[in-house]
């Protein structure tokens, strides 16, 4: 006999706006008990240092993480100059200071190199993995880590006001893979001073925003009143950039049977109109993927092959 698996079955993503110094696994944690779910997931690490957008899967949704994995970010940093530290941030141990600082005009003159596809190295303190173990893990322990440098793409990156002679703040658009500190750190070699990343707060995940969030004592708050529901949005929100299908209930059925179905020549037109729109939108993932919907709601992630289109992720909503 299988066993009952423990709490309730809930599907769909919070959208939470999470605090300075909360992990992302402990933010998880927080949310799978708030709402006594049986599943839980999150996409896109989000450091302790950093405040702002951790959207978590419940149930079904998590199915979805990969999809939203793939997207686009927005984060609003500081860069405190003068300091470099083994981290890149304020929680590393100091390694170097000075009294240079860098002019507005000569911020505002460098930022365009950091525009586009560009090669970014990460910082060694970061979560990829090095035979096996966490780049972090092995930096903590004294181990010199040196990570090769990787494409990202950086669709705008630029100056939102100087705070004071020593710190200043950006906005930084960016797709999967980028890390703020690499930027800070890359920024200030560039002008040729020190800097670490000071305050970081990320304002958006794909289509989830700050006008989606809600926070950790609102939500708190919301199960208090017996309305947790009201903070959970649909499965299909992490499927922002992904063109939908729709399909009728008889399809949806044989889908969820893990059968393809047949596509007439319109639709297949339609399709693939609407996939070659993402790949000129910039998209470069998940290229022949669709998501079949009956009604608003997922019914699977498949890919369109020729005049058929194949369930590869079957959700039960």
């Amino acid at each position: 006999m299988a066993r009952k698996k423990k709490g309730e079955l809930v599907n769909g993503w919070v959208c939470l706006d999470k605090p300075h110094g909360l992990g992302s696994t402990q933010a998880v944690s927080l949310v799978r008990r708030l709402f006594n779910a049986q599943k839980a997931g999150h996409a896109g690490t989000l450091d302790p240092l950093a405040s702002g957008i951790l959207p978590i899967a419940l149930g079904e949704a998590t199915k979805t993480v990969p999809y939203l994995m793939e997207a686009d970010k927005v984060y609003r940093f500081n860069v405190r100059w003068g300091l470099r530290t083994d981290t890149y941030d304020l929680e590393g141990e100091a390694v170097e200071q000075n009294d240079l600082r860098p002019t507005e005009d000569e911020i505002r003159a460098v930022l365009p190199q950091f525009i586009g596809d560009i090669e970014q190295a990460p910082p060694a303190f970061s979560a990829i993995k090095v035979d096996g173990r966490r780049a972090y893990d092995l930096a903590r322990e004294g181990v010199l880590v040196e990570l090769e440098t990787r494409p990202v793409t950086v669709h705008d990156l630029r100056l939102e006001r100087i705070v004071s002679v020593d710190e200043a703040e950006f906005v930084l658009h960016c797709g999967k893979g980028t890390y703020v500190r690499s930027i800070a750190r890359d920024l200030a070699l560039e002008l040729g001073v020190l800097g670490v990343v000071s305050v970081l707060r990320r304002e958006a995940v794909g289509a989830f925003d700050l006008n989606l969030c809600t926070g950790v004592e609102n939500l708190e708050d919301l199960v208090h009143r017996d309305a947790a529901y009201e903070a959970l949005l649909g499965v299909e929100t992490a499927l922002d950039d992904i063109p939908a299908l729709p399909v009728t209930l008889d399809e949806a059925s044989q889908l969820k049977q893990g059968r393809d179905i047949p596509l007439s020549f319109s639709r297949v037109e339609q399709a693939n109109q609407t996939l070659k729109d993402r790949r000129e939108a910039g998209f470069k993932e998940f290229e022949r993927t669709l998501w079949a919907q009956t009604d608003g709601k997922v019914v699977a992630l498949g890919e369109l092959r020729l005049d058929r289109f194949y369930p590869t992720r079957i959700l039960n909503l």
